[in-house]
């Protein structure tokens, strides 16, 4: 008896290391296939945030009207670049990322930003082709798709379910094209695109402080003094007195990286927009004499387009050693609104 009991235990120690041994090789192979996942997650991340090339809008113009056998009507160029922006922003290298919940996408930011800031002017653009282009007076009716397109690009960048964001994005893609098919369609007059100097001064208003938020968010990167610090601080009754000054505002240094690509995809998309308004909008532009602020703000968006050789966002100081990306994006930036200010004031005289 005592025989078989260390004959029984024998065999279970033998079980127990053959058990050992193969939890120890699947660990392995699992431990092998996570490292290869991340290295497979780290490349796409690195190729997804590539951003996309800018493009010809007369280029893209004349092709998508010969494609449609269509004549390219006063509204085609700025419709058909809306939808390009649009897709581009779902089909460009991984897709639309700001809502991925799993790697890369989750761990990505600097994409997401882009998208954002391309986003917003996308927003801006189909509510003022909503509210003020497609229409001919306050009292005209809104164009039937423009009312679908508009809401549809205000739905929640960050929906991952039921419904996800890049099928509602769809909807005011496929709105627009419905309105782009009637607007150059001569049997349907229901489509309209007013190329007025009131409709184009209008968005313009509302670009500015876009632009003007956006330049100086990018230039606190390296701290400034408050203004309603400052002009708190004012003595009224002594204006020979000495001002106090107020705290510093200064972007997060976890932020910095984030202002910039929301500008830059600002930018990229605003460059394609204004290449749009050159030539939708060209009558009205020459009768105004204000072409050459177009030019101007088209010179200083394609400046901000320009290679990133940095791998990181670099802050170093306003006159410091190392570059501030920010600044110079600011400063581009800045420039181009003072051109929309210049330009905005051109199209409000008579």
């Amino acid at each position: 008896m005592p025989g078989k009991i260390r004959q029984y235990f024998r065999d279970k120690k033998d079980d127990v290391q053959d058990y050992t041994g193969g939890s120890g090789v699947i660990g392995k192979l699992v431990v092998a296939l996570l490292v290869v996942y991340l290295l497979i997650a780290m490349v796409l991340g690195i190729y997804w945030s590539s951003e996309p090339d800018t493009f010809s809008v007369r280029d893209h113009t004349r092709t998508l009207a010969s494609t449609m056998d269509r004549e390219p009507v006063t509204g085609f160029a700025t419709t058909a670049t809306m939808i390009r922006i649009a897709e581009t922003l779902l089909d460009k290298p991984g897709g639309y990322i700001s809502n991925d919940i799993a790697p890369p996408g989750l761990w990505m930011d600097n994409m997401p930003n882009w998208e954002y800031g391309v986003l917003v002017q996308l927003r801006d653009l189909s509510r003022a082709m909503r509210k003020d282009i497609s229409r001919s007076q306050s009292q005209s009716a809104e164009d039937p798709d423009l009312t679908i397109a508009e809401p549809q690009f205000h739905f929640d960048s960050e929906s991952w379910a039921i419904p996800s964001t890049e099928n509602e994005y769809r909807r005011g893609i496929n709105a627009l094209k419905r309105y782009l098919n009637r607007l150059s369609d001569p049997a349907q007059a229901d489509a309209q695109f007013f190329a007025r100097a009131d409709n184009l001064n209008n968005w313009l208003a509302d670009l500015e402080t876009r632009l003007g938020s956006l330049s100086r968010t990018l230039s606190e990167s390296v701290g400034k003094a408050s203004v309603s610090d400052a002009v708190a601080n004012l003595n009224p009754d002594d204006p020979l007195a000495e001002e106090t000054g107020g705290e510093d505002v200064k972007t997060s240094w976890t932020k910095i990286d984030d202002v910039f690509y929301e500008a830059r995809g600002s930018a990229w998309a605003l460059l394609h927009i204004f290449r749009a308004v050159e030539v939708d909008f060209r009558k009205v532009l020459q009768d105004k004499n204000a072409m050459a602020s177009v030019k101007q703000i088209i010179i200083e968006l394609e400046g901000t387009q320009a290679s990133m050789w940095s791998p990181v966002i670099l802050n170093g100081s306003g006159f410091g050693v190392l570059a501030n990306h920010s600044l110079t994006m600011a400063a581009y930036l800045s420039r181009a609104n003072a051109a929309i200010s210049d330009m905005r004031d051109l199209l409000s005289r008579g």
